[in-house]
C-alpha cells in the first residue's frame, strides 16, 4: 500500500514539473507559431509520437498492438 501511493504522488508531481517547465504563451504568440510552423494536426500521423502514456507512467510505454 506504501509502495502504491508513493508511485502515485511521485506521478502527479512529475506532472507538476511538467506543467512548471512548459512555457505560458498568449492568443497572439500562439497564432504567429501555427502561422510559422502549421498546426500540428496538419501533420502526417506517421511523423508524431504520442507521448502521454510516457508521462503518464513514467519511462514505461507499453506498445499498443494495431
Amino acid at each position: 500500500m506504501i509502495k502504491e501511493t508513493m508511485c502515485e504522488v511521485l506521478q502527479e508531481e512529475r506532472l507538476r514539473l511538467c506543467q512548471i517547465l512548459i512555457p505560458y504563451i498568449n492568443d497572439d504568440e500562439q497564432r504567429e507559431l501555427e502561422a510559422e510552423f502549421g498546426i500540428p494536426s496538419d501533420d502526417a500521423e506517421d511523423e508524431v509520437i504520442d507521448m502521454t502514456d510516457w508521462v503518464r507512467y513514467g519511462n514505461k510505454i507499453s506498445q499498443k498492438s494495431d
